[in-house]
């Protein structure tokens, strides 16, 4: 049987808790079965060099997982990040980076943190889609405030694992069914417009 007594195309319970930050933009905690991760959306002034006088700004993702967030503790990544870390990363900035129009936010740019405080497998998908409550929850506070154009966000997104366990096809798989699937992936979903 998995997990929460789920059939094979069931999802985990999924609760999102937003706020937990009182200085970042945007913040909220998601939680997907028993994988907790903590997402905020920091926007600074500025953006990278290669995007200086484009009028655009700017996207971008920083992943890591608390030492103790699985069985055993794992090292912390100190001076150089590891190829999973930084895969990951680019997996969030690139799932996100459509759904922010760029040319609405000149010369800010958007840092999406997330942090996983438990994993049960499913992390990457959940911070895409706990990253993108942050992004929105900052993109909203920013408009209000009259700060940015209107309508920067162009779409919603959210993610969820899949994968072939024994004969089975799965959805969002848990760590023991991650760990033993023959097959395993990532699908990131986008609803366009009418935000």
């Amino acid at each position: 049987m998995r997990s929460f007594n789920r059939s094979g195309t069931e999802l985990r319970p999924v609760t999102i808790r937003p706020g937990g930050s009182r200085y970042a933009e945007g913040a909220c905690t998601i939680e997907v079965g028993h994988t907790k991760v903590f997402c905020t959306c920091s926007v600074e002034t500025g953006v990278p060099a290669f995007k200086r006088n484009s009028g655009e700004g700017w996207l971008t993702a920083e992943y890591s997982m608390l030492p103790r967030a699985t069985h055993q503790r794992t090292q912390r990544e100190r001076s150089k990040l590891g190829g999973r870390t930084m895969e990951i990363q680019r997996l969030i900035g690139r799932s996100l980076r459509p759904c922010l129009d760029l040319t609405k936010v000149p010369d800010l740019s958007f840092t999406l943190d997330c942090d996983v405080l438990q994993a049960d497998g499913g992390t990457r998908t959940a911070s895409i889609t706990g990253a993108w409550v942050a992004l929105a929850l900052a993109v909203r506070s920013l408009e209000n405030a009259g700060k940015i154009a209107t309508h920067a966000l162009t779409g919603q997104v959210a993610a969820v694992s899949l994968g072939i366990v024994g004969a089975d096809l799965v959805l969002d798989l848990d760590y023991d069914e991650d760990s033993s699937a023959s097959v395993d992936g990532n699908v990131v979903i986008m609803r366009d417009k009418g935000l």
